[in-house]
């Protein structure tokens, strides 16, 4: 039987150090002939990500490469695929990776000589040479790419632009062996992606102000000359209000692209020559999603003209698609969210997929047998589930009737439950971006809340994705006002109707979630709604964010978001936290890594001024050598402890040997 204890007191086997184990998730997954490869997160290891390789030979999964090496770029700054890898007739694959601490390219032969020779030099200008989305062309001795050049030392002096990097290395010391492929200057690009007989080239590219969820250009280029370059480029589809998340060629020399021409990403098929659009399956679902990344990819085209698709409302199922008939068959199985990598072998589909129960596991999928089998990083049971929460798929209503979409976390634990009649606490949860979305995944960070007897609620706030354009359009020139009157309208709902406790409502969020957070505490709209605040490497000072104190590819974003500055300056004071500290009358908890180049310290540092005398309880954890979100082991652990020790002050709750946190921010 069930012990009746107060919420937020009940015992939990789910510490602070399981969650930070646990963090992250297999990234960038990929064919290499018969094997797979992928990276994944190692946080008791600096936070690193190590390249994995699954030979097929009945084993489990090895590293490619040992400590320090750390597969990731800061292209963008949220960086592209970072690897790329062939098989060979003799000595094994060979494989293309970028490593973090210096940003080159490295050359690797696993099966040979172990060690990495650099492919491309090291710059000392601005933030260096930057390279992602990795093509190995064999034929030609290259690797096709995107290069990141700084031209200067502030984060808008650059360039990007595809590039072929020779793998002999003969460009380690001499960057004029890089050649350049495209003379159709764009601020961004992906890189490009060759037709089977290697006579056109397709990429995406866009320019300020434009994010690439406003709007892209799929371009097209033909393949010429020795050594081969892109000529007689030209704009095949897209525009400012279209955008296209990915393009690429069927085995048989289709083109493919996903377009949200009709107001919902959905797979189309493109006329190279013309550009003739042809939606494959006309649903009012999302069939990719945004590129806050270079180089992911939703839809895989097999030899037999079947199409794998990651697809859903909301969520990511995986499907076979057949765009002769439009027929589109999911495949079953316990995964609700499929990561936009898919490789292909032959009649194998394989990817990563995770679900409310289940943690990110690697599955193959025979479309001949319709059999799926996990091949890789198994999904074990660090607890026992019981302490897992079940959470439900929400539509609540918001402001003048629009429809808000939320996951709702009850609190879980076989051991306890709360006093009759009570209702929990919640923490409200505002993802970051603004555009994306909460993923319905099992989570431990989220376990070690409701186990403990705190709900949560993941607010997918006007703005999200998942949910077409026009709901992703909600937030345009309304970021401050719409995310957080939908925070506030999921946390009156369920306080409304017995869910959550109204005396003890929370919310949480980092990046733009941090943002939303502040905005919330500051806002006439939540007055009174929330009894503190967990704010993680925010924005707060609109003006100073949108003239110099952030990177390149959201520099723009701001005008979208709210209006152009030179326009509006007004409404970006008007809306920043920053300039309305004193309506702040609650804890808030602030975390921040001290190497953020997105969300830089200054602007919690701005924050912590503006409060500074006003006798508001508040802590500011800051984390060297973290960036944009934490990778640490360490990290995470304090971080989370110190989450739940603000909870349980705020809350009321007494709980034995509850972690230690200083509010002593309150004093002059």
């Amino acid at each position: 039987m069930k012990r009746q204890e107060p919420y937020g007191s009940w015992p939990s086997p789910i510490d602070a150090a399981l969650v930070a184990a646990h963090d992250g998730a297999p990234e960038y997954l990929g064919a290499v002939g018969a094997e797979l490869w992928w990276t994944a997160p190692r946080p008791a290891e600096g936070g690193r990500r190590a390249l994995l390789r699954l030979t097929g030979d009945g084993g489990g999964p090895v590293s490619v490469l040992p400590p320090p090496w750390n597969v990731r770029n800061r292209v963008i700054e949220y960086g592209g695929r970072p690897w790329a890898a062939v098989p060979r007739e003799q000595g094994g694959p060979l494989a293309v990776f970028t490593h973090f601490a210096d940003q080159r390219l490295y050359a690797v032969e696993p099966d040979g000589d172990p060690a990495p020779r650099p492919l491309t030099p090291v710059s000392d200008i601005g933030g260096g040479l930057r390279w992602c989305d990795l093509r190995i062309v064999p034929e030609w001795g290259e690797v096709w790419c995107v290069l990141e050049e700084f031209t200067g030392e502030g984060p808008g002096d650059l360039r990007r632009v595809p590039v072929a990097v020779p793998l002999d290395g003969s460009a380690a010391g001499d960057r004029s062996a890089i050649r350049e492929l495209d003379g159709d200057r764009h601020r961004f690009v992906t890189g490009p992606r060759l037709s089977p007989d290697g006579r056109r080239a397709v990429w995406l590219a866009w320019d300020h102000p434009r994010m690439p969820w406003d709007g892209t250009e799929l371009k097209i280029a033909d393949v010429t000359g020795t050594p081969p370059r892109l000529t007689a480029v030209r704009t095949l589809v897209g525009g400012p209000e279209e955008s296209i998340a990915q393009a690429d060629w069927a085995p048989d020399g289709t083109l493919l692209a996903a377009t949200d021409r009709t107001g919902w990403w959905n797979l189309h098929r493109v006329d190279p020559d013309t550009g003739h659009a042809v939606n494959l399956c006309p649903l009012d679902e999302e069939f990719a999603g945004p590129l806050w990344r270079v180089g992911p990819g939703w839809f895989a085209p097999l030899a037999d003209g079947t199409v794998a698709v990651v697809h859903g409302r909301g969520d990511a199922r995986l499907g076979l698609l057949d765009p002769d008939t439009g027929d589109l068959a999911d495949v079953p199985g316990p995964w609700t969210e499929w990561s936009p990598a898919l490789a292909v072998q032959g009649t194998l589909v394989s990817g990563i997929a995770a679900g409310p129960h289940r943690d990110h596991e690697i599955v193959s999928l025979d479309t001949a047998t319709g059999h799926c089998r996990v091949v890789a990083e198994p999904h074990h049971d660090a607890v026992d589930p019981a302490y897992y929460p079940e959470p439900v798929a929400r539509v609540l209503p918001g402001p003048g009737g629009r429809e808000i979409h939320a996951h709702v976390y009850p609190p879980r634990n076989p051991e306890a439950r709360g006093p009759d009649g009570a209702a929990p606490p919640y923490v409200i949860w505002a993802h970051g971006g603004p555009t994306s979305r909460a993923s319905l995944v099992l989570d431990l960070e989220i376990a070690y809340f409701t186990s403990r007897g705190i709900g949560v609620a993941e607010v997918d706030y006007g703005g999200s994705t998942g949910y077409g354009r026009a709901y992703r359009n909600r937030l345009r020139e309304q970021w401050g006002v719409v995310d957080v009157e939908d925070c506030a309208a999921v946390a009156r709902a369920l306080a409304a109707e017995g869910t959550a406790d109204p005396a003890r409502l929370a919310i949480r969020g980092g990046s733009a979630g941090g943002w939303t957070v502040a905005a919330s505490l500051v806002s006439p709209t939540a007055e009174g709604l929330y009894v503190c605040g967990t704010i993680k490497y925010p924005i707060l000072d609109l003006t100073g964010w949108a003239i110099d104190e952030t990177h390149d590819f959201e520099s723009h974003y701001l005008e979208t978001l709210v209006g152009p500055l030179r326009e509006v300056p007004e409404r970006y004071r008007d809306r920043s936290p920053v300039h309305h500290a004193d309506r702040i009358t609650v804890p808030f908890l602030l975390l921040q890594g001290l190497d953020d180049p997105i969300c830089p310290p200054a602007q919690a540092e701005r924050l912590l001024a503006a409060v500074a005398g006003r006798g508001v309880p508040h802590a500011y954890l800051t984390f060297p050598g973290e960036g944009h979100g934490f990778r640490r082991a360490a990290t995470i652990a304090r971080a989370i402890e110190a989450e739940l020790a603000l909870y349980l002050r705020a809350f009321g709750i007494d709980r034995p040997g509850a972690p230690a946190l200083d509010l002593g921010g309150a004093g002059p």
